[in-house]
């Protein structure tokens, strides 16, 4: 590819797509598959599904355990996605027409209805508040980058990396242990996924950091403060 075809990762604003040919790269390929595994819309399963099977939470019934992963799984990932899947329907877009800021704030604005629908629901049933405080903190991190993006485009991929470090920040606070390790892997992760999301031209460097940034501060203030 000629050196002067590659936008510089500080001037381009909106997502530059790859021929046909350059989505056969083995750097692009890791790329996608990155970004596709860690979406935002997993950060509130996973984390749920982490604090079941890694802390003290693990004792609890199995049955109330899969009752607020079905909750979680609804309210988080199956309902945003169906809400923006019509979306797409029905204006005739693909990947490509969501990723320019302006496409974004309905798609923005079902997921926050969404997470709204089952932050509320898990008050009615009185879910204890370190747990209801996940959903809170990605509402609140959902919130704040349709914002930014009214003006500015950050990365909801890297939102979502800062999240999860913030929140394992929050419930190191909050059980006492020491999260060292687990926050080494985060990072690394964290990483990863802002590289790939670079990578796939989807989003500048500034981009990633801004977005990263948010999640991070969503993820502490969501869990510890609110």
């Amino acid at each position: 590819m000629e050196e002067n075809n590659i936008p510089s990762e500080l001037t381009y604003h909106e997502p530059v797509h790859f021929t046909e040919q350059e989505k056969k790269d083995p750097l692009y390929i890791a790329s996608y598959i990155v970004s596709a595994i860690f979406s935002p819309f997993m950060v509130p399963f996973v984390a749920f599904l982490m604090i079941f099977l890694f802390t003290y939470l693990n004792i609890m019934p199995m049955s109330y355990k899969l009752s607020i992963l079905g909750l979680v799984y609804c309210f988080t990932i199956f309902f945003p996605m169906l809400g923006i899947y019509i979306f797409q329907k029905i204006n005739g877009w693909g990947i490509k027409e969501l990723g320019h800021r302006e496409n974004r704030f309905v798609p923005y604005g079902l997921t926050i209805l969404s997470y709204i629908g089952g932050l509320v629901t898990m008050y009615r049933i009185h879910t204890p508040r370190y747990m209801s405080g996940i959903v809170l903190a990605v509402l609140i991190c959902m919130v704040l980058c349709t914002i930014v993006n009214l003006k500015l485009k950050i990365s909801t991929h890297a939102a979502s990396s800062g999240l999860m470090v913030g929140g394992l920040l929050s419930y190191s606070f909050l059980f006492q242990f020491n999260p060292v390790w687990w926050l080494s892997g985060f990072i690394l992760l964290a990483g990863m996924l802002c590289t790939a999301r670079i990578i796939m031209r989807q989003h500048t460097l500034i981009e990633v950091f801004g977005g990263f940034v948010v999640g991070l501060f969503c993820g502490v203030t969501g869990i510890l403060f609110i």
